[in-house]
């Protein structure tokens, strides 16, 4: 009876011995994501550039033929620099006929001073008559007011000579020359284009609807297109009142906070709206997982890599993202694809973010 026992004993340990342990559960990758809170929403991002905030469209003040352009597009002026020159030909003939005029005017005033002062000796001796004394002091001021008239016609055609030179009234940069060498062009027409650098402006094209529609509290950041690190941000100046026929947008001009240095007259920039909004999540919409009615998302335990299901709620979605009002954090981190086939409290190898 004893000996049965042993042998009983040592069957029952040959079998435990001989039953596989069960194998671990796989750890699985998943994608994950961490989770933000926005309390911005974008309106939209455009294309602009930067302009003067001042622009001065100069012209001759006397007609005539361009005889040379001496800046180009791009140069910087000083204030009184000679931009062009008209052909002077016919300013000069002008100035010549008004010192004529002049010179035979003095001669006239000479001999009516000499005749009024020969009549008032006559006079003074008694042997002159008042009338001749009268008709002479006359011509005498006729030509003084013919010789004054003489003068200011020689001082205006020297004028219309120094009209023939386009000359700046300020520094600046030449942006635009609407006028070639040999052109005639007439009084006032515009003939170029000066820009004033000192203060600046980003200059976009909105559309029609958002532009009626901006919240009081839209912020604008700046940015160059070729170094997005070169930014500010800036402040409505104006826009235009009526939209532009072709393109339905109308022309928002904004004041820069600050000016970089790399902010150049003509740079391109892209300008991103966006305003305040009450802080919400958005998540891609693989993260969700829809099932008997309920509406969840799996967290990550990153301490233990595992995840646990927990439900939220959703304010609205599109085809790619999803808003949800509240139910999970800011910082932790959530599964963003394959949640169908997760488990609760199963172990997870986290890989890096999944794009949005």
């Amino acid at each position: 009876m004893k000996r049965s026992s042993v042998v009983l004993a040592a069957c029952l340990l040959l079998m435990a011995c001989s039953k596989e342990d069960p194998a671990p559960e796989p750890v699985r990758p998943v994608l994950s994501i961490e989770v933000k809170s926005e309390d911005h929403e974008s309106l939209g991002r455009f294309a602009g550039t930067i302009q003067a905030r001042y622009e001065s469209n100069l012209g001759f003040r006397v007609p005539g033929r361009i005889a040379r352009r001496v800046v180009d597009v791009g140069a910087e002026v000083e204030k009184g620099a000679l931009l062009a020159v008209l052909d002077p030909t016919d300013q000069q003939n002008q100035l010549r006929a008004a010192q004529g005029d002049l010179a035979r005017v003095q001669a006239q005033w000479i001999n009516a001073q000499a005749n009024a002062r020969r009549q008032q000796e006559l006079f003074n001796r008694g042997v002159g008559a008042q009338a001749q004394l009268d008709i002479a002091q006359t011509d005498l001021k006729t030509t003084q007011a013919s010789l004054d008239q003489a003068r200011a016609s020689v001082n205006q055609a020297k004028d219309q000579l120094n009209y023939s030179e386009l000359h700046t009234d300020h520094a600046g940069i030449v942006t635009a020359w609407n006028a070639e060498a040999g052109q005639v062009v007439s009084v006032g027409q515009q003939v170029v284009t000066l820009a004033r650098p000192d203060i600046k402006e980003a200059v976009i094209d909105l559309p029609a609807g958002l532009a009626e529609r901006l919240p009081p509290d839209v912020v604008f950041r700046v940015a160059g297109q070729m170094d997005e690190q070169v930014s500010t941000t800036a402040s409505v100046r104006e826009i235009e009142p009526q939209a532009q026929s072709a393109t339905r947008t109308r022309r928002a001009r904004l004041t820069l906070a600050q000016t970089p240095a790399a902010f150049r007259l003509g740079t391109a920039i892209s300008v991103t709206l966006s305003s305040a909004i009450a802080p919400r999540i958005e998540l891609p919409l693989s993260a969700l997982q829809e099932t008997d009615g309920k509406t969840r998302i799996w967290v990550i335990d990153t301490q233990n890599q595992t995840v646990q299901p927990r439900d939220v709620a959703i304010i609205s979605r599109d085809a790619n993202t999803v808003l949800l009002h509240g139910g999970v954090k800011p910082g932790e981190r959530v599964v963003s694809a394959g949640v169908n086939s997760l488990k609760p409290g199963q172990k997870v190898k986290v890989d890096e973010d999944s794009p949005r």
